[in-house]
């Protein structure tokens, strides 16, 4: 009990940390400049200017139809702190604002008003909400498109918003500066979902697996397997190192490669998905 209180708690301080930050890179940088981030709150954007209501106040009145759509969907739990998460933010939206625009630059104030967003979205998520908005509709979507990054389905929606923004302003440069906006918020917050665990799938043919193999784990520290091969020509068995690793590991591996089989027939791959000890766990859910 007393750990799940503790989980609980470090959720929401974790909800609040983001929904600030996702708050101060709206007020501070991207709504003050016209620039609309795409999703509800960019949606809250344009209608500031039409209705002359606080940014903050449309985002939560917007949220109501979508928050109950998602109590429908993933229950209580999740939406209470969603609904949570909807409020901070809200709040935290007409606070900051008070502060007035840190830069009327607009190149500045869509890269370092959309990292802000990238960061506070995805620090809400990797605590089991969202920020409302498509975040609920997106969050939907990837129940049955698995394969889909949740950054990729937020740029698709923002496009389309910020391309309505574009009629509303009728400013084709501030267009362009909220697609720039949209693009590193979902870059920033694929990582920050993510992480930086992008690594490198080798395999090694050789004749000295066995030694290299060794080495592998000795001086490198990583698991490796070996898999059975056979050589189509000469028809001789042979053992497959199948090995992954961090980038940076990647260029010691093909060190040791070398000064045991120059012959060696090596293949070196991305991979970004990876699951197991060291990496991600298999059985925490996909954000």
């Amino acid at each position: 009990m007393r750990l799940d209180m503790k989980k609980i708690l470090l959720n929401l301080l974790g909800i609040v940390i983001g929904s600030f930050i996702y708050a101060c890179g709206i007020s501070l940088f991207l709504d003050p400049n016209n620039l609309a981030p795409g999703g509800l709150i960019g949606i809250a954007v344009i209608l500031n200017r039409i209705f002359k209501i606080e940014t903050g106040t449309l985002f939560f009145l917007l949220n109501i139809p979508v928050v109950l759509l998602g109590w429908w969907k993933f229950g209580t739990r999740f939406i209470a702190s969603t609904f949570f998460a909807v409020v901070i933010n809200s709040v935290f939206t007409n606070y900051t604002a008070r502060f007035g625009v840190v830069t009327t630059d607009p190149l500045i104030a869509s890269l370092a008003g959309s990292i802000l967003v990238g960061v506070g979205i995805g620090l809400v998520f990797r605590c089991g909400a969202t920020t409302g908005g498509t975040d609920i509709i997106i969050k939907i979507l990837r129940l049955k498109y698995k394969h889909l990054k949740t950054g990729y389905l937020f740029l698709m929606t923002d496009l389309v918003i910020v391309a309505v923004s574009g009629l509303v302003f009728r400013d084709f440069n501030i267009i362009m500066y909220a697609f720039i906006a949209v693009i590193v918020s979902g870059w920033v917050m694929d990582y920050v979902l993510y992480g930086s665990d992008e690594a490198k799938m080798i395999y090694v043919i050789s004749d000295k697996a066995d030694q290299i193999a060794e080495r592998i784990l000795d001086e490198i520290d990583v698991g490796a397997t070996f898999l059975r091969g056979q050589g189509a020509y000469t028809g001789n068995d042979k053992k497959v190192i199948l090995c992954v690793v961090k980038k940076n590991q990647a260029p010691t591996l093909e060190e040791i490669v070398k000064q045991e089989d120059k012959a060696a027939f090596l293949i070196i791959s991305s991979a970004n998905e990876i699951y197991g000890e060291g990496y991600k766990n298999i059985l925490k859910e996909k954000l």
